[in-house]
Protein backbone atom coordinates (compact mmCIF):
# COMPACT_ATOMS: atom_id res chain seq x y z
CA UNK A 1 0.00 0.00 0.00
CA UNK A 2 1.58 3.36 -1.11
CA UNK A 3 2.52 5.38 2.09
CA UNK A 4 0.70 8.83 1.68
CA UNK A 5 2.11 12.11 2.22
CA UNK A 6 1.45 15.47 3.98
CA UNK A 7 3.16 18.29 2.70
CA UNK A 8 2.91 21.97 4.66
CA UNK A 9 4.05 24.98 2.17
CA UNK A 10 5.81 27.85 2.43
CA UNK A 11 4.79 30.52 0.35
CA UNK A 12 7.54 33.05 0.59
CA UNK A 13 7.25 36.71 -0.49
CA UNK A 14 9.93 39.69 0.29
CA UNK A 15 12.26 37.11 2.64
CA UNK A 16 8.44 35.79 4.84
CA UNK A 17 6.31 33.15 4.68
CA UNK A 18 2.66 34.37 3.82
CA UNK A 19 -0.60 33.22 3.23
CA UNK A 20 -3.51 34.10 1.46
CA UNK A 21 -7.37 33.46 0.79
CA UNK A 22 -8.01 32.23 -3.31
CA UNK A 23 -4.83 34.01 -3.90
CA UNK A 24 -5.30 37.25 -2.59
CA UNK A 25 -4.61 39.59 0.54
CA UNK A 26 -1.06 37.78 1.42
CA UNK A 27 -0.74 38.47 4.95
CA UNK A 28 3.15 37.41 7.18
CA UNK A 29 2.66 34.32 9.36
CA UNK A 30 5.83 33.68 10.13
CA UNK A 31 10.05 32.55 9.47
CA UNK A 32 10.99 31.14 6.45
CA UNK A 33 13.50 29.09 8.91
CA UNK A 34 11.51 28.91 11.77
CA UNK A 35 8.81 27.42 10.22
CA UNK A 36 10.43 24.57 7.63
CA UNK A 37 12.84 23.51 10.58
CA UNK A 38 9.18 23.21 12.85
CA UNK A 39 7.50 21.10 9.92
CA UNK A 40 10.73 18.91 9.49
CA UNK A 41 10.67 18.46 13.14
CA UNK A 42 7.31 17.76 13.21
CA UNK A 43 6.61 14.99 11.16
CA UNK A 44 5.90 16.58 7.85
CA UNK A 45 6.80 13.85 5.00
CA UNK A 46 8.53 16.58 2.41
CA UNK A 47 8.36 20.66 2.26
CA UNK A 48 7.37 22.71 -0.58
CA UNK A 49 8.70 26.56 -0.75
CA UNK A 50 7.13 29.18 -3.19
CA UNK A 51 8.38 32.03 -4.05
CA UNK A 52 5.22 33.14 -4.93
CA UNK A 53 6.91 36.56 -6.15
CA UNK A 54 9.52 35.09 -8.73
CA UNK A 55 7.63 34.41 -11.64
CA UNK A 56 5.43 37.62 -11.39
CA UNK A 57 8.61 39.84 -11.09
CA UNK A 58 10.45 37.54 -13.73
CA UNK A 59 12.75 37.28 -11.10
CA UNK A 60 13.99 33.75 -9.78
CA UNK A 61 13.25 31.97 -6.41
CA UNK A 62 16.08 33.19 -3.61
CA UNK A 63 19.00 31.02 -4.12
CA UNK A 64 20.37 32.18 -0.51
CA UNK A 65 16.78 30.77 1.32
CA UNK A 66 16.79 27.33 -0.44
CA UNK A 67 20.76 26.62 0.59
CA UNK A 68 19.45 27.78 4.02
CA UNK A 69 16.06 25.78 4.86
CA UNK A 70 18.36 22.70 3.32
CA UNK A 71 20.77 22.71 5.99
CA UNK A 72 17.82 22.84 8.76
CA UNK A 73 15.75 19.69 7.61
CA UNK A 74 15.99 16.01 6.83
CA UNK A 75 12.95 15.79 4.59
CA UNK A 76 12.45 15.81 0.78
CA UNK A 77 12.32 19.89 -0.46
CA UNK A 78 10.92 21.29 -3.30
CA UNK A 79 11.30 24.49 -4.69
CA UNK A 80 9.20 26.85 -6.79
CA UNK A 81 9.70 30.28 -8.37
CA UNK A 82 10.96 31.39 -11.83
CA UNK A 83 12.48 28.56 -12.67
CA UNK A 84 12.35 28.86 -16.51
CA UNK A 85 15.77 26.98 -17.84
CA UNK A 86 18.66 23.51 -17.31
CA UNK A 87 20.63 26.11 -15.41
CA UNK A 88 18.07 27.44 -12.91
CA UNK A 89 17.08 23.99 -12.12
CA UNK A 90 20.80 22.91 -11.45
CA UNK A 91 21.63 25.78 -9.39
CA UNK A 92 18.28 24.98 -7.15
CA UNK A 93 19.52 21.33 -6.92
CA UNK A 94 22.76 21.82 -6.12
CA UNK A 95 21.56 23.99 -3.17
CA UNK A 96 19.94 20.96 -1.78
CA UNK A 97 16.15 20.76 -2.76
CA UNK A 98 15.36 17.47 -4.05
CA UNK A 99 12.61 18.88 -6.43
CA UNK A 100 12.20 21.63 -8.82
CA UNK A 101 8.28 22.85 -9.55
CA UNK A 102 7.13 24.62 -12.47
CA UNK A 103 3.83 26.49 -13.16
CA UNK A 104 3.77 29.65 -15.45
CA UNK A 105 7.35 29.13 -16.72
CA UNK A 106 5.63 25.40 -18.27
CA UNK A 107 2.81 27.20 -19.77
CA UNK A 108 5.05 29.71 -21.74
CA UNK A 109 6.86 26.96 -22.80
CA UNK A 110 5.48 23.53 -22.44
CA UNK A 111 9.19 21.61 -23.96
CA UNK A 112 11.20 22.85 -20.93
CA UNK A 113 9.29 19.68 -18.91
CA UNK A 114 11.24 17.51 -21.70
CA UNK A 115 14.42 19.44 -21.35
CA UNK A 116 14.22 19.30 -17.09
CA UNK A 117 13.16 15.51 -17.11
CA UNK A 118 15.60 14.55 -19.84
CA UNK A 119 18.16 16.07 -17.69
CA UNK A 120 17.64 15.72 -14.38
CA UNK A 121 15.48 12.64 -14.36
CA UNK A 122 11.10 13.06 -14.06
CA UNK A 123 11.32 12.61 -10.55
CA UNK A 124 13.08 16.02 -10.15
CA UNK A 125 10.15 17.70 -11.97
CA UNK A 126 6.81 18.72 -10.60
CA UNK A 127 4.23 20.77 -12.37
CA UNK A 128 2.09 22.72 -10.25
CA UNK A 129 -1.43 23.24 -11.84
CA UNK A 130 -3.20 26.11 -10.41
CA UNK A 131 -6.94 26.02 -11.51
CA UNK A 132 -9.88 27.59 -11.54
CA UNK A 133 -13.79 27.14 -13.03
CA UNK A 134 -15.31 29.42 -15.17
CA UNK A 135 -18.43 28.37 -16.68
CA UNK A 136 -18.29 25.15 -15.39
CA UNK A 137 -14.72 24.21 -16.87
CA UNK A 138 -11.21 24.00 -15.02
CA UNK A 139 -9.11 25.88 -16.64
CA UNK A 140 -5.38 27.00 -15.55
CA UNK A 141 -4.35 30.41 -14.44
CA UNK A 142 -0.41 31.78 -14.78
CA UNK A 143 1.29 34.21 -12.71
CA UNK A 144 -0.82 33.54 -9.70
CA UNK A 145 1.80 34.74 -7.15
CA UNK A 146 0.20 38.60 -7.33
CA UNK A 147 -4.06 39.41 -7.65
CA UNK A 148 -2.32 42.06 -10.08
CA UNK A 149 -1.15 39.39 -12.46
CA UNK A 150 -3.01 36.77 -11.89
CA UNK A 151 -4.71 35.70 -15.82
CA UNK A 152 -6.73 32.77 -16.74
CA UNK A 153 -4.93 30.79 -19.69
CA UNK A 154 -7.14 28.94 -22.25
CA UNK A 155 -5.84 25.47 -21.53
CA UNK A 156 -8.29 23.20 -19.79
CA UNK A 157 -6.92 21.40 -17.05
CA UNK A 158 -7.65 17.78 -18.30
CA UNK A 159 -6.05 18.77 -21.64
CA UNK A 160 -2.53 20.21 -19.97
CA UNK A 161 -2.48 17.30 -17.30
CA UNK A 162 -2.71 14.80 -20.32
CA UNK A 163 0.33 16.74 -21.69
CA UNK A 164 2.44 17.05 -18.64
CA UNK A 165 2.86 13.52 -18.83
CA UNK A 166 3.75 12.99 -21.99
CA UNK A 167 6.41 15.74 -21.47
CA UNK A 168 7.65 14.01 -18.33
CA UNK A 169 6.49 15.70 -15.55
CA UNK A 170 6.92 13.09 -12.35
CA UNK A 171 4.65 14.56 -10.30
CA UNK A 172 1.66 17.18 -10.37
CA UNK A 173 0.51 19.75 -7.82
CA UNK A 174 -3.08 20.55 -8.20
CA UNK A 175 -4.07 23.98 -6.33
CA UNK A 176 -7.93 24.39 -6.35
CA UNK A 177 -7.80 28.04 -6.28
CA UNK A 178 -11.30 28.69 -4.94
CA UNK A 179 -10.53 26.34 -1.98
CA UNK A 180 -7.07 28.23 -1.28
CA UNK A 181 -7.43 29.09 2.36
CA UNK A 182 -11.19 28.96 2.81
CA UNK A 183 -10.66 26.19 4.97
CA UNK A 184 -13.88 24.24 3.93
CA UNK A 185 -11.90 20.58 2.44
CA UNK A 186 -10.64 19.84 -0.61
CA UNK A 187 -12.10 19.97 -4.01
CA UNK A 188 -12.87 16.51 -4.43
CA UNK A 189 -14.80 16.62 -7.41
CA UNK A 190 -11.90 18.64 -9.21
CA UNK A 191 -9.35 16.47 -7.81
CA UNK A 192 -11.72 12.82 -8.99
CA UNK A 193 -11.83 14.29 -12.42
CA UNK A 194 -8.22 14.70 -13.15
CA UNK A 195 -7.16 11.40 -11.09
CA UNK A 196 -8.71 9.54 -13.78
CA UNK A 197 -6.28 10.72 -16.20
CA UNK A 198 -3.24 10.99 -14.37
CA UNK A 199 -0.38 7.75 -14.16
CA UNK A 200 1.79 9.67 -12.02
CA UNK A 201 1.89 11.16 -8.27
CA UNK A 202 -0.66 13.38 -8.24
CA UNK A 203 -0.87 16.30 -4.52
CA UNK A 204 -4.09 17.82 -3.60
CA UNK A 205 -3.67 21.53 -2.34
CA UNK A 206 -6.39 24.07 -1.50
CA UNK A 207 -8.86 23.65 1.32
CA UNK A 208 -7.56 21.84 4.32
CA UNK A 209 -9.42 23.16 7.14
CA UNK A 210 -9.24 20.15 10.12
CA UNK A 211 -7.98 16.50 10.30
CA UNK A 212 -11.31 14.94 8.62
CA UNK A 213 -10.62 17.15 5.26
CA UNK A 214 -7.32 15.33 5.01
CA UNK A 215 -9.00 11.50 5.50
CA UNK A 216 -11.38 13.14 2.78
CA UNK A 217 -9.48 13.77 0.43
CA UNK A 218 -7.68 10.09 0.92
CA UNK A 219 -10.50 8.09 1.07
CA UNK A 220 -12.19 9.88 -1.77
CA UNK A 221 -9.63 10.42 -4.66
CA UNK A 222 -6.66 8.74 -5.73
CA UNK A 223 -4.16 11.29 -4.57
CA UNK A 224 -0.55 10.41 -3.32
CA UNK A 225 0.12 13.65 -1.02
CA UNK A 226 -2.29 16.68 0.94
CA UNK A 227 -0.13 19.57 0.43
CA UNK A 228 -1.49 22.27 3.44
CA UNK A 229 -0.32 25.68 4.95
CA UNK A 230 -3.04 27.97 6.90
CA UNK A 231 -4.35 24.98 9.03
CA UNK A 232 -0.38 24.37 10.11
CA UNK A 233 1.09 27.65 10.40
CA UNK A 234 -2.16 28.98 12.37
CA UNK A 235 -1.26 26.05 14.98
CA UNK A 236 -4.90 24.89 14.71
CA UNK A 237 -3.46 21.08 14.04
CA UNK A 238 -0.07 19.82 14.44
CA UNK A 239 0.92 17.44 11.33
CA UNK A 240 1.29 14.74 14.11
CA UNK A 241 -2.47 15.38 15.22
CA UNK A 242 -3.33 14.91 11.44
CA UNK A 243 -1.20 11.90 11.08
CA UNK A 244 -2.75 10.87 14.17
CA UNK A 245 -6.30 11.06 12.41
CA UNK A 246 -5.21 9.25 9.19
CA UNK A 247 -3.86 6.17 10.88
CA UNK A 248 -6.75 5.79 12.99
CA UNK A 249 -8.86 5.75 9.78
CA UNK A 250 -6.87 3.33 8.45
CA UNK A 251 -4.78 5.42 5.91
CA UNK A 252 -1.32 4.48 5.32
CA UNK A 253 0.73 7.39 7.03
CA UNK A 254 4.54 7.67 7.91
CA UNK A 255 4.08 8.76 12.04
Amino acid sequence: MITKRIIPCLDVKEGKVVKGVQFKNHKIVGSIIDLAQKYSNDGADELVFYDISASTEGSIVDKEWVSKIAEVINIPFCVAGGIKSIEDARQILNLGADKISINTPALNDPQLIQILSNEFGSQCVVIGMDIKLIDGQAYLFAKTGSEKTAFATNIKADDWMIKVQELGAGEVVINAMGQDGVKNGYDIELLKSLGSICSIPMIASGGAGEPQHFIDVFKQTNVDGALAATIFHRNEYSINQVKKELQANNINIRI
